[in-house]
């Protein structure tokens, strides 16, 4: 399988992405046994024409980041304006969100959070009891609309405050290897 893996963490003082990075290198180091992988890594820089062509040589896309304000960080989706261009990832139709022109390729959110996973299915608590998918639902649209079939999502929560990586890098290995045979 021919995999494009990107890293769409946003530099910070106050967060430096050292566990997203973390994830983006185990990702490539666990896929790269088995498949062909190309990588990005957003903030280093990239042009929208290779980045569009790296799409379409693709079967699947994993992006690594963090979730900012219940969404992507913004770089991540400067990316998305200006690589998802027309006619390459979807075309106009009159039945609109069925036109996407990347059927046959999947792709995976590989998230961190800083929120703690029972709040997402805590009856009184902030999240309503909406999963990390419904709070990421946008992302998932976008994919959508350019015909792409979603991996189930992995999250770090609360990762602020992660006491063994080494788990976290064990359920991320066993994430991948369960959908990246």
């Amino acid at each position: 399988m021919k995999i494009l893996v990107i890293n769409g963490h946003k530099y910070y003082w106050y967060s430096t992405g050292k566990l997203n990075c973390t994830l983006f290198e185990e990702i490539v180091k666990t896929l790269s046994e088995n498949h062909d992988i190309k990588t990005t890594v957003v903030e280093q820089g990239y042009t929208p024409e290779e980045e569009a062509e790296k799409y379409k040589w693709a079967d699947a896309v994993i992006y690594q980041n963090p979730i900012n304000w219940f969404s992507v960080p913004w770089i991540l989706k400067k990316y998305f304006d200006e690589v998802f261009l027309n006619k390459i990832f979807y075309t106009p139709c009159k039945d609109y969100g069925k036109c996407g022109l990347l059927e046959g390729k999947k792709y995976m959110f590989s998230l961190t959070c800083a929120a703690n996973e029972k709040d997402f299915s805590d009856t009184n608590s902030f999240f309503d009891m909406r999963s990390i998918d419904d709070i990421y639902i946008a992302q998932h649209k976008i994919h959508k609309f350019c015909a792409m079939e979603k991996i189930e999502t992995f999250c770090i929560y609360n990762a602020l405050h992660i006491k063994n990586i080494e788990r976290e890098l064990d359920r991320l290995r066993f994430h991948l290897n369960k959908y990246f045979k």
